[in-house]
């Protein structure tokens, strides 16, 4: 096959993956690798017992990891050096199959995807810049906005008629299931308090907590606009002055962080964060463990830990003991689930540690509409620790109230099952704070409805990840981030073993039995100089592949790494010092299937090609008859 070559095996390969630390780590954590992260407990006291798990473990995960390197091609370790050698779809899956047997038992997904969210076969869409949680499905917002014409079509011989799609009414003022209001409420004051919410609210409140895994005696449930309002009210609202330490686990820069740093600094607190050793990005453990609890003063007056379990830019995932840690040290943890997957909080951990606050996110329907809202949980023995504050009452946390009541949202019985839509023409603005006479309205056609309706509000995005479970959507998303990452460190410059250039570079985890379902990856010219992920993003966008980027952040480069500190780190126009790199970023959740995975593939390797982003510059000239960037 012209373009591929064959690597061969080095001697002592097995020996050293055997003996990797890696693999060690991972024996000891759960076997089908259902939770999320590692929990490292101590060994259980029967040695010999103990002794003849770690090894099933570690025989298991290496003959995953040789599965993985032979899941390309008829031999393992393959290389493609030319795009057009790539095997088709349909001969990639066919090895992925065989290498993976078990993601056949995932089809569930795909089934739910076909029937559920058919734009995306049918727009061809490849959505990889998703992060949070679905509520709705497409179905739920089509089958409002089917038109009659299209449903009652009787012409006797007329051309097929298009698949139903949404309108362009997607694109008018109004929202689609809820819109949000703004409360002008201290977060002290609504935890301790509440405050009063509608019945859809209370619904919606009662589901997504029910989804999360949180019970209501132990939590409050706070709505905010976004992930960034979640994390500036809990700051502003936080006893910096008395607790006056920020420490946060972020191998990435994020910018709702920044907002609560900045919020810290303002009180004079300190900020600190953990460093990522480079290029695997693994936490620092003993800066860590000395910024936790090591120094007398932080021992003294600790803080807030701000902590996700994995990172939604490389995958790296982290041990729940973190937390442990940090809680026995005096310092209050708040939990960022933002980058978990579906069912995630289902996990051992997360009974076992429980944190002070937990932060998250939703989205109305994944690949047509990511408006939705931020959640803020926040445990309530812990409730007594916030401060009132007037900056934290300004803006920030909102209520839910239904643009369409019932709409696409209530499920009402019948005889034929299915859902009833009804529809109340309101219009409002995505963000404007909605006036009192219209929330009286509303409340009095929820409470009308409520007296006759027999169930409640129908989420279907969230009772799809419910249905498959966490075993299910682990297992598919292993699958498909392993065969990718494998697929797109196959791709090699014709000259590789000259010049030594890679065409991806892949920061974080690489084949990893329990690395996270998100990918972070920069593509390199057959010079060796880096194509700028804005590029790259811009071009996959051309092609149907939403992907994003960021900036890689806290990195600590070792004495053997020093010369890479000079030539990959990068200036970023931030006020944060240290070593930065941009990055293009994908992230797979359980609708992602293999077709989408193998066009990433295909589109990155065009870049073999030394002309393409040249060739797809003069051809975006020719179609739009201007000069674009690209």
């Amino acid at each position: 096959m012209g373009g591929v070559r064959k690597e061969e095996e080095p001697k002592g390969r097995i020996g050293k993956i055997m003996n990797s630390p890696c693999l060690r780590q991972a024996s000891k954590t759960c076997l089908h690798g259902c939770c999320a992260a590692p929990f490292l407990a101590p060994p259980p006291p029967q040695k010999p017992k103990s002794s003849t798990t770690n090894n099933k473990v570690t025989i298991f995960r290496y003959d995953f990891t040789l599965a993985t390197a032979a899941s390309l091609c008829c031999y393992p370790n393959s290389q493609f050096t030319n795009h057009e050698s790539l095997p088709s779809l349909h001969e990639s899956y066919a090895y992925f199959i065989k290498a993976y047997p078990q993601y056949s038992q995932t089809d569930q997904a795909d089934y739910i995807r076909a029937h559920e969210y058919h734009h995306l076969n049918l727009s061809k869409h490849v959505c990889l810049d998703y992060i949070g949680h679905g509520l709705f499905s497409f179905s739920q917002l089509q089958k409002h906005y089917q038109t009659p014409s299209i449903a009652s079509s009787s012409s006797s011989s007329p051309p097929p008629p298009p698949p139903p799609t949404i309108p362009q009414s997607l694109n008018a003022p109004e929202p689609f299931f809820f819109d949000i209001s703004y409360k002008s409420v201290n977060l002290h004051t609504q935890v301790l308090y509440g405050g009063q919410e509608s019945e859809f609210e209370f619904e919606m409140k009662k589901r997504i907590m029910s989804y999360m895994n949180i019970s209501e005696v132990d939590y409050t449930l706070i709505l905010t606009a976004n992930q960034s309002s979640a994390f500036k009210i809990l700051a502003d609202s936080y006893p910096f002055q008395n607790n006056p330490n920020l420490l946060s686990v972020y191998d990435y820069k994020n910018e709702a962080v920044d907002v609560m740093a900045e919020s810290c600094k303002k009180r004079r607190g300190r900020v600190m964060s953990a460093e990522f050793s480079w290029p695997n990005m693994r936490i620092h453990t003993s800066k860590l463990r000395r910024n936790i609890g090591k120094r007398k003063k932080i021992r003294k007056r600790p803080g807030l830990f701000v902590f996700p379990l994995q990172s939604r830019v490389t995958g790296v995932r982290y041990s729940y003991q973190w937390m442990s840690v940090a809680q026995e040290n005096g310092w209050h943890v708040l939990l960022d689930a933002c980058a978990l997957g579906p069912k995630d909080m289902e996990t051992l951990g997360l009974s076992l540690f429980k944190p002070d606050f937990l932060i998250c996110s939703f989205f109305k329907v994944f690949g047509e509409n990511p408006s939705g809202f931020g959640c803020l949980f926040v445990k309530k023995s812990s409730a007594s620790v916030l401060k009132d504050s007037s900056v934290a009452s300004s803006i920030g946390i909102v209520s839910l109230v239904a643009s369409s009541i019932p709409s696409q949202l209530v499920v009402e019985k019948s005889s034929d099952k299915e859902v009833s839509i009804k529809r109340k023409a309101h219009t409002f603005s995505e963000i404007e704070e909605l006036e009192r006479d219209s929330e009286s309205d509303q409340s009095e056609n929820w409470e009308s409805y409520e007296s006759g309706k027999s169930s409640g509000i129908e989420c279907r995005g969230l009772d799809h990840a419910d249905e498959l479970g966490l075993v299910l959507i682990s297992r598919r998303a292993r699958y498909l981030i392993n065969w990718l990452v494998n697929a797109l460190m196959s791709l090699r410059h014709p000259h590789y073993s000259e010049y030594g250039h890679q065409l991806v570079k892949i920061y974080g985890p690489n084949i990893k039995f329990d690395r996270g379902p998100s990918l972070a990856f920069n593509v390199f010219d057959w010079k060796g100089e880096k194509i700028e992920p804005s590029i790259v993003q811009k071009l996959a966008d051309r092609h149907n592949i939403s992907l994003s980027y960021g900036i890689l952040d806290h990195i600590w480069f070792s004495d053997k790494h020093q010369e890479e500190k000079e030539t990959k780190s990068e200036t970023c126009r931030s006020e944060v010092e240290g070593a930065h790199v941009s990055v293009v970023t994908a992230a797979l959740g359980f609708l992602t299937n293999f077709e989408d995975i193998y066009r990433l593939w295909a589109f990155v390797s065009r870049f073999l090609d030394a002309d393409f982003v040249e060739k797809e510059r003069w051809r975006y000239m020719a179609l739009n008859q201007r000069t674009v960037e690209v």
